[in-house]
């Protein structure tokens, strides 16, 4: 008998997370989130080490088919047999014409995003004419940039650059901000600013309204900061001693947002700037189909979806690991949504974003209904790794990988991709 309980009491405590009560026995709250050394310095978000059994995504395999009557079309209109190059990869995203089915996603202006990184993904999606987005909070960290000796590190010096490298008639620049930074009146500045007139005129700025993000839905933006910096910020946000290195969090609002909030403040963007694109980004929310919905209703060009895969600056780590749809489920529903039949179908670019870093899982997005794929996380490793010819390196990749894929499926355009191209093992 007590042979027994000592084995029993054994598996209880193998199964049990000792370490993880004992940290947050000697850290209270503060461990609650990632360590404060590591704030600024790392990108936070569900494992990007290989692939996810759980994750749907991860699951479903592509399914070339025998019978390849496009590929039959493409034979006669080429006089020869059709090879993966003559796959066509542009598209069109949110708007704008794209060389490919790819955007650089919104990096923020924590040190992990850095000024140097930031301007260097800036350059390379110019020159690969592809969307590039400016996260949300740049402008309030690093200044707009009129002044000189602000140029680098400010949200004009990020857009001087793409439109230095742009390539002509191709990709655009979508300026974030939400509901943190709103008080900035970032758009405000962006739209009147000479600046950003040659992007304004050629039909390639856009202004996203962010409503929330993958890693932590529901919450509003959270940073590390000094007490004596967030000692001055206490009028405007909610500052909470439990960093436990001499740092607060500062969190702000997420915003409030119903179905007819959410579409006023979209008809307020389209009045207010009726020559820029409006995006919406939607956190992996269980209601993320309606809201898509609305957006497309409400005259949105495109809107995005952060999986609960997609990385941030910080967040605690019960978000990071257990909140939020994954981005495959996000996909299924809206999808679902999309395929229904409605009396007055309203435009539906959606955007995806959440480990993408290859060219299959980019390819399944697609096949799901996802118009374009965006890289965050993949195009920060990239252009640390190489500031020069990082990203454009990572993007060919990419794009070769998608050219092979479509034309093991049989078809010479990214746009036909869909639900036949994939399978999806059964759950046992």
């Amino acid at each position: 008998m007590g042979k027994g309980r000592s084995k029993e009491s054994t598996l209880r405590a193998e199964s049990f997370p000792e370490a993880a009560v004992r940290s947050r026995a000697r850290a209270g709250a503060a461990d609650a989130f990632p360590p404060a050394d590591q704030y600024g310095h790392s990108l936070f978000g569900a494992d990007t080490s290989g692939t996810d059994p759980s994750c749907l995504i991860d699951r479903l395999r592509l399914v070339p088919p025998v019978f390849v009557p496009q590929r039959l079309a493409q034979l006669v209109e080429l006089a020869r047999e059709p090879v993966y190059r003559d796959v066509v990869l542009e598209t069109r995203i949110g708007g704008f014409r794209s060389a490919l089915p790819l955007y650089v996603s919104a990096f923020g202006s924590t040190e992990a995003a850095s000024v140097a990184l930031g301007i260097a993904a800036s350059r390379q999606a110019g020159r690969l004419g592809i969307p590039m987005v400016v996260g949300e909070n740049v402008m309030p960290m690093n200044s707009y940039g009129r002044l000189e000796a602000d140029a680098e590190r400010s949200l004009l010096g990020r857009i001087s650059a793409y439109q230095a490298e742009a390539l002509d008639g191709y990709g655009g620049v979508v300026v974030q901000q939400s509901t943190e930074d709103a008080d900035a009146e970032v758009w405000n500045l962006v739209y009147s600013d000479p600046n950003a007139l040659p992007l304004l005129q050629s039909g390639r700025l856009a202004f996203e309204l962010k409503v929330g993000q993958g890693a932590k839905p529901g919450l509003g933006g959270m940073t590390l900061m000094g007490a004596a910096a967030a000692e001055r910020l206490a009028d405007a946000y909610l500052i909470d001693p439990i960093a436990g290195d001499g740092r607060v969090l500062r969190s702000s609002s997420p915003g409030t947002f119903t179905e007819e909030i959410l579409r006023q403040q979209i008809r307020l963007m389209r009045n207010n700037y009726p020559r820029a694109r409006i995006w919406v980004k939607l956190p992996p929310a269980r209601d993320v189909a309606a809201a898509a919905e609305v957006a497309w209703e409400a005259g949105a060009d495109a809107v995005t979806v952060d999986g609960a895969e997609a990385g941030t600056g910080w967040a605690p780590r019960a978000f990071l690991d257990q909140v939020g749809l994954p981005l495959g489920e996000c996909l299924r529903r809206i999808g679902n949504k999309r395929a229904a039949p409605t009396p007055t179908p309203a435009p539906s670019c959606l955007l995806v974003s959440g480990r993408m870093w290859e060219g299959a899982r980019v390819a399944k997005c697609l096949a799901l209904g996802a118009n374009a794929a965006g890289l965050g996380r993949a195009a920060l490793i990239a252009v640390d790794t190489d500031p020069e010819h990082g990203l454009t390196n990572l993007v060919e990749c990419l794009a070769l990988e998608l050219q092979l894929l479509v034309s093991a499926l049989g078809k010479y355009h990214v746009e036909a991709l869909d639900q036949d191209d994939v399978w999806s093992p059964p759950v046992l």
